[in-house]
């Protein structure tokens, strides 16, 4: 049984909300992960420490969306392989087809740890304080043209191309 003074966390239901959401809407849900010896992912695709998955409904078996782990069995280059992600290494889930989604900050394992306050793929501005707060994100692609923005700017949503590099993570003000 959970401690009734502190609430469970909000981001297994928010990647959950969001999976549906992108299945409703005929999207592919993808999840980007920082990979850790706690995540379990055929570590030949890793990259720079960041694997990003499909987790459509199409692309796994047995898939599993818990509020401590997200499990499933899923191809990699014809071999079945099971999947096991903590959800604190669930940095975004996004969809495919227009990059709308939402990143998450790192969970540390160790309290205080400073490189999960500091890291790159960290939304949070670096505070200890700032860790926990929820972005949300619009996905553009590597490589597609920006321009400075302005405080009221609007930022123009990524278009997909067949054949773009993968998605990148942009914050939306």
């Amino acid at each position: 049984m959970t401690d009734s003074s502190e609430p469970s966390s909000t981001r297994p239901y928010l990647i959950r909300a969001l999976y549906e959401w992108c299945t409703d809407n005929g999207f592919t849900p993808y999840i980007a992960v920082s990979v850790n010896e706690q995540v379990q992912v055929p570590r030949e695709y890793v990259k720079d420490g960041e694997i990003v998955l499909n987790i459509s409904f199409e692309a796994t078996t047995a898939l599993k969306l818990g509020n401590d782990f997200i499990e499933f069995k899923a191809r990699f280059a014809g071999t079945a392989r099971e999947i096991m992600v903590p959800i604190g290494q669930v940095m975004a889930i996004y969809a495919r087809e227009n990059g709308q989604g939402m990143a998450f900050p790192l969970i540390s394992p160790e309290a205080g740890n400073p490189a999960a306050a500091t890291s790159p793929t960290n939304l949070a501005s670096g505070d200890s304080g700032a860790a926990t707060e929820l972005k949300a994100v619009q996905l553009s692609s590597v490589g597609s043209e920006r321009r400075k923005e302005g405080p009221d700017d609007e930022p123009e949503p990524p278009r997909p191309a067949a054949g773009s590099p993968r998605p990148t993570l942009t914050r939306v003000k």
